[in-house]
């Protein structure tokens, strides 16, 4: 598995994370649904097509949303960059969800 972003960005948010009392479980961490996406664990690769995960201390809508804000995030583009052309961006992501 590569990097997820709650490990990227140490948000503390993944399941026994040391901020889960104060902001609750990411539902990046816990979307099994997109499990192996990027080779990430759960929606952590794949953080960018998921409602109500957190940017910059405030909790994100919808894909259509937020995704203007995701584009530019460094670890969308960590993850855009190593996958090449293997990067799903959100069609078929979205359609898992």
């Amino acid at each position: 598995m590569k990097t997820n972003c709650w490990e990227y960005k140490k948000c503390g948010r993944q399941p026994g994370g040391e901020k889960v009392k104060d902001f609750g479980v990411c539902p990046a961490s816990t979307s099994a649904v997109l499990n192996g996406i990027h080779d990430g664990n759960n929606g952590g690769r794949a953080c960018w097509v998921i409602s109500g995960t957190y940017c910059k201390g405030q909790v994100q809508g919808t894909f259509a949303q937020k995704f203007s804000n995701c584009k530019v995030c460094d670890f969308y583009k960590k993850v855009q960059a190593e996958e090449g052309s293997k990067f799903v961006l959100a069609s078929a992501l979205v359609s898992k969800l």
